[in-house]
């Protein structure tokens, strides 16, 4: 009977190890979160953006854009093509500072996400990266045609959206035929209007009675006069009588 005992153990652990209700299981690996969207990845797999690329690079401004995504912030960014950068005079580009070409790129990110349907009820003018969209600073407008064609205004150029490079829940990019140059690098705001004038103080002018002398002066004027004819009188008289 013993025997017996001892042969089933080894069928027993068997079935134990292969019963799911008795093996211990561990549970499954949540998946790892979605990474966000990288700039410079995206352009480089359209195409033609060389130039946009290049100036993101140097204003480090692909890793300033990855962080807000990865942040969750949502973003949409209108990419104009190596063609558009072209159509600029050849030293305007060079001639702007480093922190110029900053607010260059963050004029083209927006700081919602916009699909293409969502422009034709968006707000004017847009939220830039660039901050301040009053006139002459960073004014962006944008408007949809009948056709369904989206343009944009800056006061500077018109530009318009030839196409939708990438979009998913917290980026979205748009292919624009313009690089979208703001105002405040071209546009000189109007000399500010000058104070108002105070009003002049009146000036006091002496009456026409201040002018004529005062009552005690004919008097001692009158008496002088006076004293000076006695006095010559008695003069007179006394030459006479020597």
């Amino acid at each position: 009977m013993f025997k017996l005992i001892l042969s089933l153990v080894p069928l027993l652990l068997i079935f134990s190890l292969h019963n799911p209700k008795c093996s211990a299981q561990s549970p499954a690996p949540s998946p790892a979160p979605e990474a966000a969207p990288h700039i410079v990845p995206i352009l480089k797999k359209a195409g033609h953006f060389n130039t946009l690329i290049r100036l993101l690079k140097k204003t480090q401004m692909d890793r300033r854009i990855y962080s807000l995504l990865n942040n969750s912030n949502q973003l949409t960014i209108f990419a104009p093509t190596d063609e558009a950068f072209h159509m600029m005079p050849t030293e305007t580009l060079r001639s702007f500072t480093i922190q110029q070409k900053i607010q260059l790129i963050q004029f083209h990110v927006i700081n919602s996400l916009l699909s293409f349907s969502d422009f034709q009820t968006v707000t004017n003018p847009l939220s830039t990266q660039a901050g301040d969209s009053g006139n002459y600073k960073f004014p962006m407008n944008v408007t949809m045609s009948e056709s369904n064609q989206l343009n944009i205004t800056t006061g500077v150029v018109n530009a318009t959206v030839t196409g939708t490079i990438y979009s998913d829940d917290l980026l979205a990019v748009y292919q624009v035929d313009r690089v979208l140059l703001p105002m405040r690098f071209s546009v000189s705001p109007p000399p500010a209007p000058a104070p108002p004038l105070k009003p002049q103080e009146e000036v006091l002018e002496p009456s026409a009675d201040n002018d004529k002398p005062s009552g005690a002066v004919p008097a001692i004027h009158c008496g002088f006069s006076r004293m000076s004819f006695v006095a010559i009188s008695v003069i007179a008289v006394i030459s006479l009588c020597v």
